[in-house]
Order: C-alpha cells, then sequence, then structure tokens
C-alpha cells in the first residue's frame, strides 16, 4: 500500500478539481500509481498524457517511469513526485476571470493579440498570464493587475503554451523571473525566447494591409526566396540605409 501523504499534502491533493483529476489522484492514492492502460481501460480515456496534465496544472508533482505490461509491450506510469513540493496558487485549477477584467484589459492593451498584433473581436481574444500558469500558478498574478496579463489570439496562445511547455524553465527550474524577460511574456521588450538566444516576429496582415502583403509575396516569389526570408531582408536594408531605401526581394 502506498504511504499516507502528511496532512498538508492531502490538504493540496484534496483541493484539486475536475473529474479526471480527481480519479488520478485518487486512483494514485489507492493503488501507488496509475498507468495509461489503467486511464485507458478502467476510465475510457483515450488520451492519458492529458488526464495527468490536468493534475500536474494544479500543482501536484508527478513522476513518470516506464514499465512494461505482461505482454511485454512499454506503457508509462505515473506517481506522485514529492508532496511536499506542491505548487502554490494551482491546487484546484485556474480562477476564473470575471467579464469586467478583460473589458479592463482591452481597455489597457486593444482589442488585438499581444503577440501577431492582430486585430480581433473581443470575445475572440483569450485572457493569459505573462508568467506561464505551469510556472506560478494564479499565485503571482491573484490581484488581478492587468499588467499580468496579456490579450492573445487561440492560435498565438497555442504557440506559447507549446513552447512554454517544452522551455527548460518551464519543464524545471520554474523560475518567474526568466519568464518575465521571455518572448512569451514581453513580446517588446525580451532578452530570449523560451531561454534561447533568438529574436521572434509574428506578423499578420489585415484589412487594407492584405494588399501590401500581396504586393511583397509576388516580390519575394520574383527572387525566389521565402516571405520570412524577403521581410528580414527588408528590415536589413532598412537598417542599414537608416530606413530610406525600399526593399527588394530576392537580392
Amino acid at each position: 500500500m502506498p504511504r499516507k501523504p502528511s496532512k498538508a499534502a492531502r490538504a493540496a491533493l484534496d483541493a484539486v478539481t475536475g473529474k479526471r483529476a480527481r480519479i488520478v489522484v485518487e486512483h494514485i492514492l489507492k493503488h501507488g500509481s496509475i498507468t495509461t492502460e489503467d486511464l485507458r481501460e478502467k476510465y475510457g480515456y483515450d488520451h492519458p498524457p492529458r488526464a495527468i496534465k490536468d493534475v500536474s496544472d494544479q500543482g501536484v508533482p508527478i513522476v513518470k517511469t516506464i514499465v512494461r505490461k505482461k505482454d511485454g509491450k512499454r506503457m508509462a506510469e505515473y506517481r506522485f513526485g514529492d508532496l511536499n513540493a506542491v505548487a502554490p496558487g494551482r491546487a484546484g485549477g485556474r480562477i476564473a476571470f470575471p467579464k469586467a477584467f478583460k473589458r479592463a484589459l482591452v481597455e489597457r492593451y486593444g482589442a488585438r493579440c499581444s503577440l501577431c498584433d492582430a486585430p480581433f473581436e473581443p470575445r475572440a481574444l483569450q485572457i493569459d498570464h505573462r508568467v506561464p500558469y505551469l510556472v506560478a500558478g494564479d499565485g503571482c498574478a491573484a490581484s488581478r493587475e492587468t499588467g499580468e496579463y496579456m490579450l492573445v489570439c487561440g492560435s498565438c496562445n497555442r504557440a506559447k503554451s507549446w513552447s512554454c511547455e517544452h522551455c527548460p524553465n518551464g519543464v524545471a527550474a520554474k523560475d518567474g523571473s526568466v519568464c518575465q524577460a521571455c518572448y512569451w511574456a514581453e513580446p517588446l521588450r525580451y532578452t530570449h525566447v523560451a531561454t534561447l538566444d533568438v529574436r521572434r516576429l509574428d506578423l499578420t496582415w489585415t484589412g487594407n494591409e492584405v494588399r501590401d502583403y500581396d504586393a511583397a509575396r509576388a516580390r519575394a516569389g520574383q527572387g525566389e526566396c521565402s516571405m520570412p526570408t524577403f521581410v528580414k531582408e527588408a528590415v536589413r536594408r532598412a537598417v542599414r540605409s537608416g530606413g530610406n531605401s525600399r526593399p527588394r526581394g530576392g537580392s
């Protein structure tokens, strides 16, 4: 039988919400671990890692190992990590945002994605923690200061989530100050992208700008270069000439 968690650890586990997350927690408490086979066959979850992430998203450390089934095939097995290291500000899941808070963000930043700068209807924009939830939970932004959040479109939010989930800081160190210096938190002033010495620019052309894009794409095609290469060359020419030359594709 698994060792009983401390009172503090049990309180943190009791605060975990959501059907899938509760099933994972209760199963591990009872059996000591849960496998992908358990999640599929006993509980009908076709994507077991999603159920595990429901738990880890709420600050509960989960350790994954690879074991073999009776037929010799490999499968993942999950156990609790150090329950004394439950991340603060995350038990119970994400805190819902009131509509007034989103209106305050729109008033401060405009109805635009903070990453690609494309305009959107406010309802199409998502509220996102500048310091990722997987690093700090709701703890660092519990005061609901608008500066701790940004508005992003669904596409950019998915790109940020993938990058943060694969970032060394997001996976291990979880240092909020590192996140604060990242593109995904401060796209106008940053020193790295997910700890890498990289610079990134997401652009969207809308309305009358579409004609400019189509003209640029045509010129890029004449020079047999991609649009990213064409845009980089245009920036390079503008910087080197003090911004007075007009970019030309393909050379």
